[in-house]
C-alpha cells in the first residue's frame, strides 16, 4: 500500500487518478444500463456482441490518428474537448427508445469510445514522460486498481440504479460524473515539450510506423498485451444473465453483480501479486489465468459458484495487464510514446472485438456458453507458451 501512496504524492499522478476514478465509475455505471436496455428490447446475441464490439472499434480504426494527435497536441488541451464529447454522447443515449434505433446507439457509443480511447492513450503516454522505473510500475498498477474498483462499484451501483430508476437516469448520472471530471482537469498544471510538433502529420505517421517496424521486440510485446483482450466478457456476461440466470435474479442485477465480483478481484489482485510478478515468471501468471477461466466455464450452471470461480479469473488479470503494459512503456522512446501506445491499444481492442464477436457468433451457431468460456481459457495457455518463446529470444 505504501508504494501506491508514494506514487500518488506526485501531483499529476494524483489529479489524473482522481479524474480516472470519477469518469471510469460513470462509464461502468451506464454500461449496465446499455446492455440491460438491449435485453429489454429483445436484442439478439449478435446485436449484443456488435454493440460490445462498437465500444472497442475506435481504438482499432483510429489508432494511427490517435497516436499522431497525442504526440502533437499538449495533453491538457487535448483532454478538455474529449471529456466534453463524452458528456454529449452519454446524454445522447437517452434518445434511444427502441431496437430500431440501435444503429444510433452504436454511433453514440463509437464516438464516445473514440474520445475515451484517445484520452486513455494520452494518459498512458504521458506517465512514462514524467516518471520511470518502480514508480511507473506502481502508477500502472494504480490505474489498473482504479479501473477495477470503478468497474466493481460502477457495475454494482449501475445495476441497482437501472433496476430501480431506469436507463435514462443512469445515463444522466454518467454525464454528470464526466462533468465533474472536466472541472477537476482545469486545475492540472503540466508543461511538456512536443519534440515533433513541427513535422507534418504524414511524416509523423511514417516515422512512427518505421520505428515500430524496426523494433520487432515492441511488436511482440504488443501482441502479448493483446492476449488480455480474451477477458472481454461483456457479451458473455450479458448472455449468461439473459439465458441462464434471469429465472433467479433480474438481468440488470445479474450483470451488475457478476461484473462487481470480477472487478473486486481485479482490484485486489495487484496488492497480493504485484510484487511477485517479473519477466522470469510471467508465463506462470498467464497459465493461472487460463486455468481460472477454464474452472469458471465448468461452474457457470450455478450462479453462486460461478461468482466464486469468476473471482479467481479476475484475481490475475489486472497484474498481467499492468505488467505487460509496463514492459512496452520501458522499451519505447519518449518521442514515439503516443504512437506506439496507440498501436498497442489498437491491437488490444482488436483482440477485444474478436473476442466479443466470437462469443456472439459461437452462441448463434450453437456452441454452449461453457464451451465458449473454456476456449478463451485455452487462449491464455497459448499466451504462456508464446511468452516463453519471446523470453528465450529477446530477454
Amino acid at each position: 500500500m505504501s508504494r501506491y501512496i508514494q506514487a500518488l504524492k506526485h501531483p499529476v499522478v494524483a489529479r489524473l487518478s482522481l479524474i480516472q476514478l470519477i469518469s471510469y465509475f460513470g462509464t461502468w455505471f451506464s454500461q449496465v444500463a446499455i446492455f440491460s436496455m438491449l435485453v429489454e428490447y429483445q436484442a439478439s446475441a449478435v446485436t449484443i456482441s456488435l454493440t460490445a464490439a462498437m465500444a472497442m472499434l475506435p481504438a482499432v480504426v483510429l489508432a494511427p490518428v490517435i497516436g499522431i494527435v497525442i504526440d502533437r497536441i499538449p495533453f491538457k488541451r487535448l483532454m478538455m474537448p474529449l471529456l466534453i464529447i463524452e458528456i454529449c454522447m452519454t446524454i445522447g443515449f437517452t434518445f434511444i427508445n427502441s431496437l430500431l434505433q440501435v444503429w444510433l446507439l452504436m454511433i453514440f457509443i463509437f464516438i464516445r469510445s473514440a474520445a475515451s480511447s484517445m484520452l486513455f492513450s494520452a494518459e498512458m503516454s504521458l506517465f512514462p514522460k514524467i516518471i520511470e522505473g518502480e514508480m511507473l510500475k506502481n502508477t500502472n498498477e494504480i490505474h489498473s486498481i482504479i479501473w477495477s474498483f470503478t468497474y466493481a462499484a460502477g457495475m454494482a451501483a449501475g445495476g441497482v440504479a437501472t433496476y430501480y430508476f431506469g436507463y435514462d437516469t443512469a445515463f444522466l448520472i454518467d454525464a454528470l460524473l464526466y462533468t465533474v471530471a472536466f472541472f477537476i482537469l482545469l486545475g492540472l498544471k503540466l508543461d511538456l515539450a512536443l519534440s515533433e510538433k513541427l513535422h507534418s502529420h504524414w511524416q509523423m505517421f511514417k516515422n512512427g510506423f518505421d520505428y515500430l517496424r524496426s523494433h520487432p521486440k515492441l511488436l511482440h510485446l504488443i501482441f502479448l498485451h493483446a492476449t488480455l483482450g480474451l477477458t472481454s466478457f461483456d457479451a458473455l456476461v450479458t448472455l449468461l444473465a439473459d439465458y441462464q440466470y434471469k429465472i433467479l435474479i433480474a438481468v440488470p442485477l445479474a450483470i451488475g453483480w457478476i461484473n462487481a465480483v470480477r472487478a473486486t478481484a481485479l482490484m485486489i489482485g495487484p496488492f497480493f501479486i504485484g510484487n511477485w510478478i517479473n519477466s522470469q515468471n510471467l508465463h506462470r501468471f498467464f497459465l493461472l489465468e487460463g486455468f481460472a477461466i477454464i474452472l469458471w466455464s465448468q461452474m457457470q450452471d450455478n450462479f453462486y459458484w460461478s461468482l466464486v470461480a469468476l473471482f479467481g479469473v479476475g484475481f490475475f488479470t489486472s497484474t498481467l495487464w499492468s505488467y505487460t503494459y509496463l514492459m512496452l512503456q520501458e522499451e519505447t522512446e519518449s518521442d514515439y510514446m503516443g504512437r506506439i501506445i496507440s498501436y498497442n491499444d489498437m491491437f488490444f481492442m482488436l483482440s477485444n472485438i474478436a473476442t466479443a464477436l466470437f462469443i456472439g457468433y459461437a452462441f448463434k451457431w450453437g456452441l454452449s456458453l461453457s464451451a465458449t468460456t473454456f476456449t478463451l481459457g485455452i487462449g491464455f495457455i497459448g499466451a504462456a507458451l508464446y511468452y516463453l518463446w519471446f523470453r528465450k529470444k529477446y530477454l
